[in-house]
């Protein structure tokens, strides 16, 4: 944290803004989407509020994981957080088919904790989303047998339609901050909800530059 004197608030204002804009610099070359897979390079805790897209862009599908983080998207902006515990991916196509043209321009997609992802629901889920949107698919960190297959699958599927849908690294990004995540290394406590969010948001941003 940088600490500042007491010598006026004028001064305390300058300092806060000099910090703000120069991790702003930073972070422009420390960019956590990833077009054709790759791992998450930057932390998003450290992201200044000018970076932030208008949340109403965006509307978010995901199961119990991103449930955990609702809260905070919700306070920064995110007006549609679709998020319901137990949900298979391959409920995702009809989640958006059900809004059709009322979808936001940027729609973000956390499913496959619960069980197989498959590349006919991701087919359908771009499909669904339609050409005129970008899709962000997000890694899983699960410790269970078909993460590993369903991340591959995750990855290759972005790989098939480069730059219309983009990878948000989650599993990187739990990996570097294990204490984000309760003893199941699933779900997310407090500081992980926040992470969570925050990624999601520079992801989106990203793409906006």
């Amino acid at each position: 944290m940088v600490k500042t004197t007491h010598q006026g608030a004028s001064v305390h204002r300058r300092g806060r803004m000099r910090v703000r804009t120069l991790t702003t610099t930073f972070l422009c070359g420390l960019v956590l989407l990833v077009p054709l897979g790759g791992n998450a390079a930057a932390d998003p805790v450290t992201a200044s509020p000018s970076s932030e897209p208008n949340g109403s862009s965006i509307i978010a599908i995901g199961d119990s994981v991103m449930l955990g983080a609702r809260w905070v998207m919700k306070k920064n902006g995110i007006a549609i957080v679709d998020a319901r515990k137990n949900r298979q991916a391959a409920a995702g196509p009809a989640l958006l088919r059900k809004r059709g043209s009322k979808l936001p321009v940027n729609v973000v997609v956390h499913l496959g904790s619960n069980g197989t992802f498959t590349t006919q629901a991701c087919e359908a889920m771009i499909t669904a989303a339609g050409p005129t949107r970008r899709v962000f698919l997000m890694t899983l960190a699960v410790p269970r047998s078909w993460e590993a297959r369903n991340n591959a699958l995750i990855r290759d599927c972005v790989a098939a339609h480069p730059g219309r849908v983009f990878i948000i690294d989650w599993h990187a990004m739990a990996a570097k901050h294990p204490k984000w995540l309760y003893s199941d290394r699933i779900h997310l406590r407090p500081a992980g909800a926040k992470g969570y969010a925050s990624m999601i948001e520079q992801a989106v941003a990203a793409t906006d530059s």
